[in-house]
Parts: C-alpha cells; sequence; structure tokens
C-alpha cells in the first residue's frame, strides 16, 4: 500500500511536470503549421519521456528541453518550449547532488552552440543570443533549484544536530550521576578509609599494651580485626559505586593538613609536620585551617596527598615513623609535599589491612586535575613515599585540559555546516558572476571587432552605382554592418532592404546606408543622428 502510495505520487508529479512544460506548446501548436507544427506535437511525448525520468535524471530532461527550442529557434528563445527551459532548469538544480554535471551541460552547450551557429552560418549574434537566453532561462532557475536543495539539507542537518545535541545532554546527565557516585566512593575511601586505619592502629596498640588484661587486649585483637573486616566491605561498596575514568572530586577539604596530622598522631601514629622557609605552623597549624593561600583544587590535592600516605601507611607499616614536608617555592610558582615512612619494624605483629589499590590512581588523577604531578615509589630504606608538586595559582590545570580535551560532535557538525554553507554560497554567488562576466568579454570584444571591420572605404562608396545587383555591391562590402541606423534616422520607405556601415571607426553617429530592392541597389547616402 505504502509502495502503491509513493509510485502514485511520483506519477502525479510527473504528470503536472508535464502539463506544465506542455502547455505553451500546445498555445503555439494551433496557430503553427508546416515543420513548426511538427516540431511542437513531436514535443509532447519527448516531455512526457522527460517528465518520466525528471526525478532521477533531471538533466536529460533539461536536454529535451534545450533540444526542442534549438530546432525551432538557434537563439534558443522560443515561446513554445520557455516554461520546459525553465521549469528542467530548475528541477536540475533541485534534484541533482551536485553542481558540476549541470556546468558541464552549461559548457557543452556553449561549444556546441558556436559550431552549430559556425555550420549554419547564423551569425556571432546568434551565439551570443542564445548564450543570454540559457543564462536567464535555465542558469537562473537551476540556482534557485541549487537554493531551494541547500536549505532543506541545512533544515535537515539543522534537526540531525539538535537530536544528537539532545542525546549528548541526555549522556552528560549520565555522566554526572556517574560522576557523583564517583565522588562519594572518593570520599568514602579517602576519610572512612583514613579512619578505619587509625582505629586500627589504635586497637594494635591497645593489643600489646602490658598494662591491660588478656580479656582487654582480646577486645582490642576483636577491635582490630572488625576494623579489617569493615575496611575489606567499604573497598566492595567502593568497587560497586567508583567508576575508573571518572575525575576525583575537587572540593576543598574542610580541614588543614596540620589537623589531618595531628589527629593521626593522636591515633598512634609515630608522625612528624616540616615546613618550609616560606610557610610555617600558622599556614598548617591544628586548628583546621587551610593551605597557604592555594587555589581549591591544589589545596584539595595537598590535603588528600597526606591523608592518602598516612592512611597507607598506618596500612602497610604499622609502628614505622613518618615524615611529612610541606615546601612552597614562591619562585617556581608551585607546592611541594612529601610524605615519607620507614621500613615496617620487625617486631610488629599487626597484619595488613586489605587494600582496594585504587588509593594512588584515584590520587593521580586529582593531582593531575590541580595541574600538579604525583610520584610514588619504594624509597632507598626499605620504607615508602609519596610525592607531588602543585602550582600556586589556579587556571593551569583548566587551560591544559581545555586545550587537550577534543571538540565536540556538536561543534564539529557546526563547522562542517558552515563550510557546506559558504562554499555553496560561493558557488551560487560566482557562477551566474562568471558566467556573465565571460558573456560582457565576449560581446564587448566582439562588438569592437565588428564595429572595427564594419567600416566602409570612401573611395569604394563613390563607386558604386544606383540598379547595380545587390550581389555585386555585398562582395565589395567589408565583413560586418552596422547593428542597425544612428539614432533619430528616419525609417526607409516600405519594401526597401537597407544595410548601414560606419564612415569612421568607433563612429556611430554617422553611416553609409545603401538600400536595397527588387535585388538591385536602389538608393544610397549618408545619415547622421540627430540626437
Amino acid at each position: 500500500m505504502i509502495r502503491w502510495i509513493r509510485h502514485g505520487g511520483a506519477a502525479r508529479t510527473a504528470l503536472l511536470m508535464w502539463a506544465a512544460a506542455c502547455a505553451p506548446v500546445l498555445l503555439k501548436a494551433t496557430s503553427a503549421s508546416g515543420r513548426d507544427l511538427w516540431l511542437l506535437l513531436a514535443g509532447f511525448p519527448l516531455l512526457a519521456g522527460a517528465a518520466a525520468v525528471g526525478r532521477t535524471r533531471p538533466l536529460a530532461g533539461l536536454a529535451v528541453a534545450v533540444g526542442l527550442s534549438l530546432a525551432l529557434n538557434l537563439e534558443l528563445y522560443t515561446s513554445s518550449y520557455w516554461a520546459a527551459l525553465a521549469l528542467w532548469g530548475y528541477l536540475t538544480g533541485r534534484w541533482t547532488a551536485g553542481a558540476r554535471p549541470a556546468l558541464w551541460f552549461f559548457a557543452a552547450f556553449a561549444v556546441a552552440g558556436a559550431l552549430l551557429t559556425w555550420a549554419t552560418d547564423a551569425g556571432v549574434w546568434t551565439w551570443f543570443t542564445a548564450l543570454t537566453t540559457l543564462l536567464l532561462n535555465v542558469v537562473v532557475p537551476w540556482l534557485l533549484g541549487r537554493y531551494r536543495r541547500q536549505y532543506e539539507h541545512l533544515v535537515h542537518a539543522g534537526w540531525e544536530l539538535a537530536d544528537r545535541m539532545e542525546r549528548e545532554q541526555r549522556a552528560v546527565a549520565d555522566q554526572a550521576r556517574l560522576r557523583e557516585r564517583s565522588r562519594i566512593a572518593g570520599d568514602m575511601h579517602d576519610s572512612l578509609g583514613h579512619d578505619l586505619a587509625l582505629i586500627a592502629l589504635r586497637a594494635a596498640a591497645l593489643q600489646i599494651d602490658p598494662e591491660l588484661s588478656d580479656r582487654h587486649r582480646a577486645a582490642a585483637a576483636e577491635l582490630r580485626e572488625a576494623a579489617s573486616t569493615a575496611t575489606s566491605q567499604l573497598r566492595d561498596i567502593i568497587g560497586v559505586l567508583r567508576t575508573g575514568d571518572d575525575p576525583a572530586p575537587t572540593a576543598p577539604a574542610d580541614e588543614g593538613v596540620g589537623a589531618l596530622v595531628e589527629r593521626a598522631r593522636s591515633s598512634g601514629l609515630a608522625v612528624e609536620l616540616e615546613y618550609g622557609p616560606e610557610d610555617g605552623e600558622h599556614r598548617y597549624g591544628a586548628d583546621g585551617a587551610k593551605g597557604p593561600d592555594l587555589p581549591p583544587m591544589a589545596d584539595r590535592a595537598v590535603y588528600r596527598v597526606v591523608q592518602e600516605a598516612l592512611t597507607n601507611a598506618a596500612k602497610h607499616a604499622p609502628g614505622a615513623a613518618v615524615r611529612v614536608q610541606l615546601v612552597r617555592d614562591p619562585a617556581a610558582g608551585e607546592i611541594a609535599v612529601s610524605i615519607a615512612n620507614g621500613p615496617r619494624p620487625a617486631d610488629s605483629s599487626a597484619p595488613d589491612l586489605a587494600s582496594g589499590g585504587n588509593g594512588l590512581v584515584g590520587l593521580d588523577e586529582r593531582v593531575r586535575l590541580a595541574g600538579g604531578v604525583l610520584t610514588h615509589g619504594p624509597s632507598p630504606d626499605g620504607g615508602f613515599e609519596v610525592s607531588a608538586r602543585l602550582p600556586l595559582t589556579a587556571g593551569v590545570a583548566l587551560v591544559a585540559e581545555r586545550a587537550a580535551a577534543p571538540a565536540s560532535t556538536s561543534a564539529r557538525e557546526l563547522a562542517r555546516a558552515r563550510e557546506r554553507v559558504r562554499r555553496r554560497l560561493v558557488q551560487s554567488i560566482m557562477v551566474p558572476l562568471a558566467v556573465t562576466a565571460g558573456l560582457a568579454v565576449l560581446w564587448g570584444g566582439f562588438t569592437f571587432y565588428t564595429q572595427y571591420h564594419s567600416v566602409l572605404d570612401r573611395r569604394t562608396y563613390d563607386r558604386l552605382e544606383i540598379g547595380e545587383p545587390r550581389a555585386d555591391v555585398e562582395s565589395r562590402m567589408p565583413p560586418y554592418t552596422m547593428d542597425g541606423p544612428p539614432d533619430g534616422i528616419a525609417a526607409p520607405p516600405s519594401g526597401w532592404d537597407c544595410a548601414y556601415y560606419g564612415v569612421r571607426r568607433y563612429d556611430g553617429r554617422s553611416a553609409y546606408r545603401l538600400c536595397f530592392s527588387d535585388g538591385r541597389l536602389v538608393a544610397k547616402d549618408v545619415v547622421t543622428s540627430r540626437q
């Protein structure tokens, strides 16, 4: 059913095309006779075939219309097929994907028209008239069809772009939800994991305290085991919530490094905090103050580096001494943070706590987003060291991230659409301008040439005798005549056929007039414009 409707619609379109093209032909055929009548009658089936294949081969329909017009008039200007020329010119631009086939057709017509006028001795003015008619009656409608096709293509591309942007917005919303889950997982890992490690560390200290009874030490051992189990369960939860490619959270910490170190020290971790010459304890005091005028992202990264390193030291090297160093270098525009712990004591009986393996990976992402560099690895004394260098000013990471980020799909599509519009606009403007300029140059050059070769020599004019045969007179004339009489010259008597020749080169005000009747020269005189 759908196929029948589609084919029926195509048939109706072809029928309307054929009727519109044949209406002027039918009007002209009612008053034509002889050869013209047969040419007009032949146009009905030819235009019907062109309409039948017009949707898939509109250029073939244009060729049929041009051929029928040339058969009637070499100047291509005929009232019978002007509608067919304009219609198929428009449809060629409307239904043809590229402009190159039509441009090749126009060029071929120009060459074939020149050869045809030369072969039929129709004169170069006939060729110029045919080109002008082609420009006005075919090329202009073709450009309108090209514009209509381009407009519909851009509208369709705009809807596709809007649909794609809507899908991208949904994807962005989904990514935002995943990032929020990752942020929750990061906070759980960084905060709860750190607290559980400190709980396990305190329980281990109570377990080996000789002042406690066996029952209390057993309870401390159970507490340490429960903290280890809770850490393992926390790792499983983080595995559900966290995605591997999501960035770390960038919100500033609520407490400073000094408060963090003090809390770890009170939990039994042997940790010392050292400052560089540019910073004092008042900058990282235990009262929870933030860092020394750091950007929020860098301040958060410094806090998390220290927190993660202390957590790892409590997990994997309980009882080892830890040294935290913070050094700010204004000349280099960066701050360096280093956390190093010694090897695990040989007499330590505390077991390793479970580790998810994501702490340093997430830490590296956080430091990178802040514009810094993170390094970590074993130290020469058998311990472990984590260090980072971060910028003191904001914007470094953002600029780098924007520079590295690829262009979005919408941006690329918009750039391609703009390029297509620019290219097609240039084509639509330059093609008629180039054709018009070419015709103007050819027309001007030929006009100059014919004016130069239409001047009649005075001595030849004086030797002309009234009554001479026209063939003898024309054999002595220049190869070209003037386009017509000078302005304001009265028309010759009825039945006279007059030709006008130049008196002087590039002078259109005066002319030699030679008039013929019944094949003989009946008058000759010099006429001058009255204006």
